[in-house]
């Protein structure tokens, strides 16, 4: 494979509880994101235990996909969300993003790719979560592979933050 510079993505799909802020690291086999993965993957920490993505039971996606959760795995309830819809939506949304063209088939065992993700504690609905995970999921990849966002997008709001918790 001819070198492939690390894509860093973001997106936000969705409102309320069931929103889906995801962030993605896709990097090289080989590179500093195999090093973060193998990092992420061997130590855990109460309430966050970093696990490799499946769109099924011992059928991980390529490429070979890191879960990490943002928020602290604190009740069953929380944790059956995350490790379940929220799983199943970034693993649908990764293969989504190979089948559009956005990750290369042919570098598929490759590349690694961590996806850091936020299911809100408060989130209740089992298909909100795994759409709005699938969504983000495809959209944060598709915006690392174009460098997304630009300065002039970024320049025209540089005056005027707002987010989910901040709007003035």
């Amino acid at each position: 494979m001819q070198e492939f510079t690390t894509q860093i993505g973001e997106s936000f799909v969705g409102d309320g509880a069931h929103a889906a802020h995801i962030n993605t690291v896709l990097g090289a086999k080989g590179g500093p994101v195999e090093t973060a993965w193998a990092t992420a993957l061997a130590t855990p920490r109460t309430g966050h235990a970093a696990f490799l993505t499946t769109i099924r039971p011992g059928l991980p996606v390529k490429p070979m996909t890191l879960f990490v959760n943002k928020a602290t795995l604190d009740d069953e309830g929380h944790s059956g969300l995350t490790w379940g819809a929220a799983q199943a939506g970034v693993a649908s949304g990764v293969l989504w993003a190979v089948e559009d063209g956005i990750i290369e088939v042919d570098h598929l065992d490759d590349l690694l790719l961590i996806a850091v993700v936020w299911v809100d504690p408060a989130a209740t609905e089992e298909s909100a979560v795994y759409g709005n995970n699938r969504q983000a999921t495809r959209d944060a990849l598709a915006n690392g592979a174009i460098r997304h966002p630009s300065w002039p997008g970024l320049r025209e709001v540089r005056d005027a933050p707002a987010n989910a918790f901040y709007r003035p």
